[in-house]
């Protein structure tokens, strides 16, 4: 009996105990409103249930009262053994071995599809993340981002929501002519300016720009040599960002380009827009958003006294344009320094008439430091004064380096330790993981030597401790992927993957499936290699949402 299954159950229980007590009570209550919790105690059962407690307001009911007939009615739903009630009204269900045991079989039929749902098939969201601007390669927060934005697409799609991956391509204002300076002199061999870039890579786009340009690129005058260097430069360099990218498991749907919103007229769309709804005033010759109106800590300049459009027009016109091209749900992935724009931006949300923190979500990444030999990795060979992601990856590999940037809350700061992530050993928590996967595949190859098949199934015999242990951390992926999609934290998947390789790991070290000696193939040997594929699906279907490979052998 999965999860599903049994807050069916529970509800058809529920419904009929709670209208009699109060009609009506139980009108609209869906199985979403009466959820089951593992218990920290296995001792105390499979499942959990606050039901009683949660609605015993509503029903004019004693909670532990109403607990009793709750359980009462839940006794005799096939597939559950035994229910209790504990504390003020706590029920505890335990499963019987077959019910519990069925779901192996259960996951290994549903193959890559267990887990999945169609729970946000309302939901059409806009993933913007990344976004470095093409001035140079991408850091470390960038590359964090870039884990952890692909993993909450792939876990947001699998419930079910239509997501499409945006970068946002800022090739408009004063950090490309900067770019654009630091590259001419290079190519002229001047120092680095002031506010320029500096890194071995200038000197390799440089190069790259004057060999590709069609005739003596040292013939033009300042301002045409400056443009040459600013358009060819700054495509060389998105270019190499996208190919990092791709290796990196990175792929995107869209790549906006922030010039195509200042040559469109969308920044005056925007503007006319918020006009209309009354949030526009002028003073001192400037355009300005009412947005204090909204929880912003002050108004904000949209277009400068001299015409000049200000830098958060450029954000008034893209949301507009987010939403104007269907998106229902627009998550925008910051790096750690940009606290400060949460506010302006949810006011700009509200203002356009929308709903913070449900048609615009603000999600802000901390700072990743790499550490080797106990100590701090300040610099890139190529880049200079930063790390990028190919150090990163040149280091420890694509799986190894998604899954350790993934693996920790993205709102916290990260310490990436390279001695352990080389390592092959259980410290390693991506080796932890692959290995497990890769120890359900022996035990597939060494069962199919030994004769041990499919062809029985038998869950009543999976009566091990070790195995309802295992069992009920598989029941559980689906209600963490979920969740790990509604609070849009694609962490919580990498620590239930550890949990459960160790649970499997335990498993292995206690059960077998294949027979000792001489002794014969039973029915519990072919009905563990189910529950060992199961794990198996598992673990791989969780790697997958993090982008991470499931290796067969290691």
């Amino acid at each position: 009996m999965n999860p599903e299954a049994l807050s069916a159950a529970l509800l058809d229980v529920v419904r009929p105990l709670a209208d009699a007590r109060r009609p009506g009570a139980a009108d609209g209550l869906t199985p979403a409103d009466l959820p089951l919790d593992r218990p920290k105690n296995r001792d105390h059962g499979d499942w959990a249930s606050n039901a009683a407690l949660k609605l015993a307001k509503a029903v004019d009911a004693d909670p532990r009262e109403f607990a009793a007939d709750i359980a009462e009615g839940l006794r005799a739903v096939p597939g559950i053994a035994e229910v209790e009630v504990a504390g003020p009204g706590f029920i505890n269900i335990r499963l019987d071995a077959a019910a519990a045991g069925a779901l192996a079989k259960t996951i290994v039929d549903a193959g890559a599809a267990f887990g999945t749902n169609d729970s946000r098939r309302d939901e059409v969201i806009n993933l913007e993340f990344v976004s470095a601007n093409p001035t140079g390669p991408i850091h470390l927060g960038g590359t964090r981002w870039a884990a952890v934005g692909d993993s909450l697409a792939r876990i947001l799609s699998s419930q079910g929501a239509a997501v499409t991956r945006e970068y946002y391509f800022n090739d408009h204002g004063a950090q490309i002519d900067r770019f654009a300076r630091s590259l001419v002199a290079a190519h002229e061999g001047r120092p680095t300016p002031e506010d320029g870039y500096g890194g071995g890579y200038i000197h390799d786009i440089a190069r790259r720009v004057a060999l590709a340009f069609e005739g003596d690129i040292d013939a033009l005058d300042a301002d045409a040599k400056q443009e040459a260097f600013r358009a060819q430069g700054v495509q060389f360099m998105f270019d190499e960002i996208k190919q990092s990218l791709h290796e990196f498991g990175v792929d995107f749907d869209v790549y906006f380009h922030e010039n195509d919103l200042h040559g469109s007229g969308a920044v005056e769309r925007a503007v006319a827009r918020l006009r209309e709804l009354g949030h526009i005033f002028e003073q001192d010759g400037a355009i300005w958003l009412r947005s204090t109106e909204f929880g912003d800590d002050r108004d904000r300049v949209i277009i400068r006294s001299n015409g000049e459009p200000a830098y958060f027009s450029g954000d008034l016109a893209y949301y507009l344009d987010k939403r104007e091209r269907g998106f229902n749900r627009c998550i925008i992935m910051l790096g750690a320094d940009h606290h400060g724009y949460v506010g302006r931006l949810m006011a700009m949300c509200a203002a356009f008439g929308d709903e913070p923190g449900v048609n615009l979500q603000i999600l802000i990444g901390q700072l990743v430091n790499l550490v080797k030999d106990g100590q701090p990795v300040r610099m890139s060979k190529r880049a200079g004064t930063i790390v990028t992601m190919e150090d990163l990856v040149e280091i420890v590999g694509v799986d190894a380096a998604r899954y350790a940037l993934t693996r920790s809350s993205a709102d916290s700061n990260l310490d990436v330790d390279l001695d352990v992530l080389q390592r092959r050993t259980n410290d390693n928590p991506v080796f932890y993981v692959q290995y497990a996967h890769a120890r359900t595949h022996n035990v597939a190859r060494n069962a199919a030597a030994s004769g041990v098949d499919r062809s029985a199934f038998v869950p009543e015999l999976l009566t091990h401790e070790t195995e309802s242990a295992l069992l009920g951390a598989l029941q559980e992926y689906p209600r963490i992927v979920a969740y790990a999609a509604e609070v849009r934290e694609p962490h919580r998947i990498a620590r239930y993957l550890e949990e459960l390789a160790g649970l499997y790991h335990r498993w292995y070290d206690n059960c077998r499936v294949i027979p000792l000696g001489e002794e014969p193939v039973e029915d519990l040997h072919r009905t563990r290699l189910w529950l060992s594929d199961a794990t198996g699906q598992v673990l791989r279907n969780g790697l997958g949402l993090l982008g991470a490979s499931a290796p067969e052998r290691m």
